[in-house]
């Protein structure tokens, strides 16, 4: 297949690009600079509303990847506008795009976030839950429903609700191991909250996975199948590193420290399954953590 990405130099982006070039299939990444000499490349800028809708035309398949990393800064009212507007406007952009392609490809899978469900405790949540509330939960609201011109256009569309993915490269985990390998690890606030995690090698597998499945659409859970409390992937992260994990950061320091984003991604959580996947028998490779962190981190 003809795969056109955006976001393709990301953390999850690039090892894609590694496995579907690996698989085969000709790459072109969608960039917001000029295009170099045949690296395939398409160009857009969502911030000015330009695409090369004509680069479009041969292109069997799309994954949307790309948008402002949530936990690049504090989130100030302007930060916060930023991650709406990088996904909303960027993806409003490639739907509209590929509506209007006289020949369309065949699916778009478009990265949102388990976000989507807010703060819920303990309720175990599978693709059919309601959307939750919070700021996270407004921001993948909107993003998803920017994916309609192309649903409406006949093109298959998976909304990818990710989780916290783990990557000794990058994102949340990549943060932590420097505290935990130095015995500063410890549990987050009450440490009941729940952490949805995927390994990415996973992940990438169920972009894959997804990109030939005709009979999925609409959201998918891409999280691995045993959610744990923030308290349980403390345990294991410091049993996998062999490092104590007695320094916890209560409720208060963590609001100190990261402000609005704490509630959101740090104190809160959401207790997510597969559903759509396991119903598909897609099989993860890492299903359990202590085997997926022990995998990351080697």
């Amino acid at each position: 297949m003809i795969i056109a990405i955006t976001g393709s130099s990301g953390l999850v982006g690039s090892a894609l690009v590694h496995a579907l070039e690996a698989d085969g299939h000709l790459i072109r990444p969608v960039v917001r600079r000029a295009p170099r000499a045949g690296a395939n490349e398409i160009r857009w800028d969502p911030d000015r509303g330009m695409i090369d809708a004509a680069e479009f035309a041969s292109v069997d398949a799309v994954v949307h990847l790309a948008g402002e990393n949530i936990a690049a800064h504090r989130w100030t009212e302007s930060f916060k506008q930023k991650i709406l507007t990088s996904r909303i406007r960027g993806t409003k952009l490639l739907c509209d795009t590929l509506a209007g392609l006289a020949s369309k490809p065949t699916v778009l899978i478009s990265a949102s976030a388990i976000g989507y469900y807010g703060n819920r405790g303990d309720e175990l949540l599978d693709e059919s839950a309601t959307s939750g509330g919070g700021f996270l939960a407004e921001v993948c609201q909107q993003w998803e429903a920017a994916t309609v011109p192309a649903r409406d256009a006949d093109i298959r569309v998976v909304n990818l609700r990710i989780g916290f993915v783990l990557s000794k490269n990058g994102g949340g985990l990549a943060k932590m191991l420097t505290p935990f390998r130095l015995g500063l690890g410890g549990v987050i606030g009450s440490g009941n909250q729940y952490m949805s995690w995927i390994a990415l090698d996973d992940l990438v597998r169920v972009i894959q996975f997804t990109l030939s499945a005709a009979a999925i659409a609409g959201p998918v859970n891409a999280v691995a199948p045993t959610p744990v409390t923030n308290r349980e992937f403390t345990k294991t992260l410091g049993r996998v590193l062999r490092r104590p994990t007695i320094f916890p950061m209560p409720a208060f320091a963590t609001k100190l420290a990261f402000g609005e984003m704490a509630d959101d991604m740090l104190l809160g959580g959401a207790r997510v399954e597969p559903r759509a996947l396991t119903n598909a028998r897609f099989e993860f490779h890492y299903p359990q953590l202590d085997s997926a962190l022990r995998h990351v981190v080697a």
